[in-house]
């Protein structure tokens, strides 16, 4: 049974683990979160961790339902679960279909019931009640910085830009402070996102919380706990196959620049012969002239289950001809299994439908105790 609050103590075998999946979100027990590499970088440290090591931690992070889930994304954020969000036009239908494909693609790829929860982010109002109740203390400034606004707004042409694009990072913000998370595995690219929560969440802190929290009949203290970012050596940034500069993108107008976890064994094939590659000799990881070696060497490590080393050894003197059927072979591999547990779960609607529901009801129970307190905090009449 998952429970995503602070309950007796336990080891590190069973931290509890949060994430929202774009509009659809699940709970995942994490075997040991602080066994990643930490990145402070960037980030102010604005309180102390004083928690026991035997408390259980709470770590959160999403992915984005819309369009088909690609290799990127599970190397680099259903196993890491790096938050992204919908702020760019869709189709409705569409929508809906991939919110119940995703779900049941993060089932395939290995959340256990048992232990976690899965739910849509829409069926749990808190996410956006938080959204508006955080944007009153959010400087507009802040967000006009934010440099995914600053490229999709150009993208959509300015003024055509919708609100939510400008929006959105407050309900990333709001998607991680509402569960009062530990840690969040992010990408390169989500930093400045986790940057501005935890900007976000010292700043209603420093208004709202402390004694003035307290002459309002609440406990006092920080209102928000200040997450921690993880970083993920290996995954996190799985890039394009027609360009080793570039990350793997739904969004990408071509397909043969992604392998999306439901692409058949031919298919795969296919894109992995026809990828980007280079003239040198052998293959070798961190050559700054060689981006597509070192990101198809470090997909290959990630499916295959071996180390850095054991694939260097292995691969340091093969041509492509020779790579690239091995590398096909280990992701048919890791892939089938997915594929087979997916096509179980979407052939029974009424399990999906079960599994989604009580996501909620867990997800909501927890979400409300933050709302509450607050809105208590701000003065509201509760």
């Amino acid at each position: 049974m998952v429970q995503v609050k602070y309950g007796p103590k336990k080891n590190y075998s069973d931290k509890a683990k949060f994430s929202r999946l774009g509009y659809s979100t699940r709970f995942l027990r994490h075997a040991n979160p602080l066994s990643l590499p930490l990145t402070r970088q960037r980030f102010r440290c604005y309180c102390s961790d004083q928690t026991s090591p035997s408390v259980r931690k709470r770590v959160v992070s999403g992915v984005q339902p819309t369009g088909s889930i690609h290799l990127g994304n599970y190397l680099g954020a259903i196993k890491n679960w790096v938050a992204l969000q919908i702020t760019l036009p869709y189709d409705p239908q569409e929508l809906r279909k991939a919110t119940r494909d995703t779900a049941a693609l993060y089932l395939a790829c290995g959340v256990d019931i048992s232990k976690a929860s899965v739910f849509v982010q829409s069926h749990v109002r808190a996410h956006v009640d938080l959204m508006w109740l955080l944007s009153s203390s959010t400087p507009i400034g802040w967000l006009q910085k934010m440099t995914q606004f600053k490229e999709k707004s150009r993208k959509e042409g300015g003024e055509n830009a919708s609100v939510s694009l400008l929006t959105y990072p407050v309900l990333m913000a709001a998607d991680i402070l509402l569960y009062k998370s530990d840690f969040v595995p992010v990408g390169e690219d989500q930093k400045q996102h986790l940057e501005l929560a935890r900007d976000l969440a010292q700043r209603v802190n420093n208004l709202y919380g402390g004694r003035k929290w307290k002459k309002l009949g609440g406990r006092g203290g920080s209102v928000f706990k200040i997450p921690e970012p993880l970083i993920p050596q290996v995954g996190a940034r799985v890039m394009s196959l027609t360009d080793g500069r570039s990350k793997m993108s739904k969004s990408a107008p071509s397909d043969q620049s992604r392998i999306n976890l439901l692409d058949s064994k031919d298919l795969i094939a296919d894109k992995i012969k026809r990828c980007k590659t280079d003239s040198f000799v052998g293959l070798e990881y961190d050559n700054a002239e060689r981006p597509e070696c070192n990101n198809l060497l470090s997909v290959y490590q990630i499916v295959s289950g071996k180390t850095k080393e054991e694939v260097m050894e292995e691969c340091k003197d093969m041509s492509w001809g020779t790579f690239k059927p091995l590398l096909t072979d280990a992701v048919v591999e890791h892939l089938s299994p997915i594929q087979v547990r997916y096509q179980e779960i979407t052939a029974e609607s009424a399990y999906l439908d079960k599994v989604l529901t009580e996501g909620a009801d867990k997800a909501t129970e927890i979400a409300e105790v933050t709302i509450r307190n607050l809105k208590q905090a701000m003065g509201f009449y509760i």
